[in-house]
């Protein structure tokens, strides 16, 4: 498979799997549905791997093309973490390690300027995601002045998404591979089933507070609900599978009906699936 094909895989694993407060196969939720996300990833999918292109206009085309058939936002975030990594395996080629494939993210990312910047700029403004709110500095509402990477060092103390421009990918590197890996045995690729993308979900729900619920509800609500993912976790990281669990999918529907869309754990969730698929370290499965 080519990182195409992976990371078309990875937004269909996305929601074939049920992740408390987001939109699966089994639980729509938001006002969307499971199609609107396989559509969006078509979509996304010739913009992010456009060779040669600048990571800011693979952002913007992908999420234009996102747009244009979902009518709403449904993969900004993914977006805005796959395109750097989709540049990065340019620069290395198939076959590389994750040490190697790291090295040509940082690459990538010092490389990002103010171009970059005003096209990302661009896309998250048609995206409109909820309770963007207003910044101090290098609003998305204005033209920006720094480079992109420069524009998500300010924000990364409230957006983990923009944190992995600032430190690397840190998280899906260090959090994300690490709670696969933990899945299967030293070496060998784990299987993508369901249990491994829910305690993958899990590992970071559980342990961040999510940016997405933050912006719109606050801080003590996005905590409240990651000390109820903690709970989830300590049973997932013990090698349960707790999607068979009926009170998992009683979490999912209280969630939705409180309004709570982790989306930004959802994100994460599929840049790693996407980053370990790309790494020979994901084995998909027929029936997630």
């Amino acid at each position: 498979m080519n990182p195409r094909e992976h990371f078309l895989a990875a937004c269909a694993l996305d929601v074939a799997v049920r992740k408390p407060g987001n939109v699966s196969a089994a639980s729509p939720g938001h006002g969307m549905d499971a199609a609107h996300f396989l559509a969006s990833a078509d979509a996304a999918q010739q913009g992010l791997f456009e060779r040669g292109v600048s990571v800011g206009a693979r952002i913007e085309a992908a999420v234009g093309a996102t747009l244009a058939v979902a009518g709403c936002n449904t993969n900004l975030g993914i977006v805005l973490l796959c395109a750097p990594l989709a540049a990065a395996w340019e620069r290395t080629g198939p076959g590389a390690d994750a040490a190697v494939l790291r090295a040509a993210l940082q690459q990538v990312l010092d490389g990002l300027d103010v171009d970059d910047a005003r096209a990302a700029y661009r896309a998250i403004a048609a995206a409109h995601p909820g309770g963007l709110g207003r910044a101090e500095a290098q609003d998305v509402a204005e033209p920006p002045s720094v480079t992109l990477r420069e524009a998500m060092s300010l924000a990364a103390d409230r957006d983990r998404i923009a944190r992995q421009y600032a430190s690397g990918y840190a998280d899906l590197f260090d959090t994300g591979l690490a709670a696969l890996a933990a899945r299967g045995r030293p070496g060998e690729a784990v299987a993508a089933d369901a249990a491994a993308v829910q305690a993958l979900y899990l590992a970071f729900l559980g342990r961040f507070p999510d940016a997405h619920i933050v912006r719109k509800y606050g801080p003590a609500t996005a905590q409240a609900v990651t000390t109820e993912a903690a709970v989830w976790l300590a049973r997932a990281e013990h090698g349960e599978p707790v999607g068979d669990d009926p009170a998992f999918a009683a979490w999912d529907a209280s969630l939705k009906a409180r309004g709570l869309n982790p989306g930004t754990s959802a994100d994460l969730t599929v840049a790693s699936l996407f980053l370990a698929g790309t790494l020979g370290r994901l084995r998909l499965v027929t029936s997630p």
